[in-house]
């Protein structure tokens, strides 16, 4: 009977060690958080207000006194998409790469094939040559991070991810210098918590954030669980917390939002109806496809 009590109690701590680690991994920055208020009150433009996706519903009357507008093409993080956010008084969301030259520029993919047309990858031309590509057939080009910094002139804030390979040190640092400049709001975030800990180190009083999703359904190694489940958030210490809003019932993405009171940013919503069904489950919301009917 004693030999079944003390089995007890070694499986009952245990568990209690194990959660408890579980915890202290997955915790995100609780002490001496920048003020995330500035940040309320607007909705996020995925990639800016682009129409040219072929999977999601075209924007439509966007400006209702001026219905030709909607048929100028949009592409994403297009300088023409991301300034139409702006004009309108949307958040915006982009992504920035570093070219063979060390020149942050907006864009998205790693490869150049789906929205450029051309084989190869974005780190390998420098701005110049990547300005002979367009952007799905428009005369719209890869922006530079800097001239798209000076459109917005802090009209609206701001959510910036960094796409990071191996150059997570090089990419923050030569961004962050630009940014040392820029009197609007923003924020960064990053799937690869290497860029969100040289934050954490360098630029504590930027409010910075952690991208996942559930990569267990698509990706079975042991990086992608535990970035699924944020374990090593204890690493890199995050402001919020940016979450594919189809996962919305993580179990860690749930506990930093509740337990923690960490903010909680939803990724990519693409309806109305997805919105109103995610909208008691996040703060603040990343839309695409469509016009928000709150903003």
């Amino acid at each position: 009977m004693m030999g079944l009590l003390f089995t007890i109690m070694r499986i009952f701590l245990s568990f209690i060690t194990v959660s408890v680690l579980y915890l202290i991994s997955i915790k995100p920055r609780i002490y001496g958080r920048p003020d995330y208020k500035p940040f309320f009150g607007h909705m996020y433009a995925h990639r800016g207000l682009h129409n040219m996706n072929p999977a999601i519903q075209k924007i439509k009357n966007i400006v209702e006194s001026n219905p030709a507008d909607t048929d100028e093409k949009l592409p994403e993080n297009s300088y023409a998409a991301i300034q139409r956010a702006a004009d309108l008084g949307y958040g915006i969301e982009f992504d920035v790469h570093l070219t063979k030259d060390d020149i942050p520029v907006v864009f998205h993919d790693d490869t150049l094939n789906r929205i450029c047309g051309v084989k190869g990858n974005l780190k390998d031309y420098t701005f110049e040559e990547l300005q002979q590509f367009r952007l799905l057939g428009t005369e719209e080009r890869i922006p530079a991070f800097t001239d798209i910094l000076k459109m917005v002139d802090g009209r609206v804030p701001l959510i910036i991810e960094y796409k990071v390979e191996k150059n997570a040190d090089k990419l923050c640092s030569i961004c962050d210098s630009i940014l040392s400049d820029y009197k609007g709001l923003y924020c960064i975030e990053s799937f690869h918590p290497l860029a969100v800990r040289w934050y954490k180190i360098h630029r504590p009083n930027i409010v910075r954030g952690q991208l996942s999703e559930d990569f267990t359904k698509q990706k079975l190694n042991i990086p992608y669980f535990l970035l699924s489940h944020l374990i090593g958030n204890c690493y890199a210490s995050p402001d919020f917390i940016a979450y594919n809003c189809k996962h919305k019932n993580e179990l860690s993405r749930n506990i930093c939002r509740k337990f923690y009171k960490s903010l909680s940013v939803a990724w990519t919503v693409r309806s109305q109806e997805e919105l109103d069904r995610v909208s008691r489950s996040f703060d603040l919301f990343i839309f695409e496809g469509f016009v928000p009917a709150r903003q």
